[in-house]
């Protein structure tokens, strides 16, 4: 009778060890640390020299994830499984990076994001070498490296959630997002 018991409760712990074995959490940001309510109490607007919203911030308050038309920076396109930069991509960055040098105190945070093909892992590093290589051309360009950060999201935030080319074609992209100016003190 005692080893029936000891073997239910030796059963019992092997399931909740189990169970506990396969819970995930993926931490992308600090940002999904906070409420809603928080999120929201930031400045959100995108005009010229004011602050734009992450895509997680966006996605966070149910807002589009897509960069608003009115945004001085515009987003980069990729070709399928590519990091490269096309000519229309150059174009665009070289169009952002006049921005920049227009707004010297601004800071930008470069976005990189995947369709939906491909695992997890995969997409998150593709979204980082997308976001780097517009770093890196932004940079070249003149643009001080320390103004600019990079994340990759993977597939996680799309702005399009069909399963069609054109569809996915618009999740391949890099966004950036003007962040507040450094406390200074």
């Amino acid at each position: 009778m005692m080893l029936n018991h000891t073997r239910i409760a030796f059963c019992a712990m092997a399931f909740v060890l189990a169970l506990a074995g396969c819970s995930s959490t993926t931490a992308v940001s600090t940002e999904s640390a906070k409420s809603p309510a928080e999120i929201s109490a930031k400045p959100a607007a995108v005009v010229s020299g004011s602050l734009s919203s992450s895509s997680l911030e966006a996605l966070q308050r149910g807002d589009s994830t897509a960069t608003p038309a009115s945004s001085p920076l515009k987003e980069i396109y990729f070709q399928f499984d590519r990091y490269d930069l096309n000519a229309d991509a150059r174009e665009t960055l070289k169009t952002n990076a006049g921005w920049l040098r227009s707004n010297p105190s601004s800071r930008i945070e470069i976005e990189g994001h995947c369709d939906e093909r491909g695992t997890n892992e995969y997409n998150l590093a593709l979204g980082a070498k997308r976001a780097q290589a517009a770093k890196d051309y932004l940079v070249s360009l003149g643009i001080p490296a320390e103004r600019i950060s990079t994340i990759s999201y993977g597939e996680e935030i799309s702005v399009c959630k069909e399963q069609n080319e054109s569809c996915w074609q618009k999740n391949r992209r890099a966004r950036f997002v003007i962040l507040p100016a450094r406390p200074t003190t």
